[in-house]
């Protein structure tokens, strides 16, 4: 359980340092304050988990059309839309958030590449027969 919880922490504190040197990287990204850096990462990861697969579900055309290159507008709008919803954190354009997203992706899989454990953990509901050990 608390595997978990330590990977969930270690891929927000990995978001919140890539928004955070995109924002320096980037003259149209601006945070307000720390607050809105860590809520702006927390909930990135939030759409990304929950709102990006329907996004990629519904212009499943498009992106097979483009060769997947509507996949990075997704993630511009994914990431526009986190700086509509939090306060304190701005995105100047479209082009920005297109060029920043690309960014945040590469520089959070170089980051989470480098962790000590940064093994791929698959989970599966245990069968029939088994029991789940507590």
């Amino acid at each position: 359980m608390f595997d978990n919880l330590v990977s969930f922490f270690f891929h927000w504190a990995v978001t919140a340092l890539s928004l955070w040197a995109a924002s320096h990287v980037f003259r149209g990204i601006r945070f307000a304050g720390t607050s809105s850096l860590i809520v702006s990462a927390l909930l990135l990861g939030f759409a990304n988990a929950l709102l990006r697969p329907l996004l990629v579900v519904l212009t499943f055309p498009l992106t097979l059309l483009s060769l997947g290159f509507f996949l990075l507008v997704i993630n511009a709008l994914i990431l526009l839309l986190v700086a509509r919803l939090v306060e304190g954190f701005r995105i100047d354009g479209f082009w920005t958030a297109f060029f920043a997203s690309l960014f945040i992706s590469l520089l959070g899989l170089l980051l989470g590449a480098l962790a000590p454990d940064a093994g791929l953990t698959v989970y599966r509901l245990p069968s029939a027969g088994q029991t789940i050990a507590m």
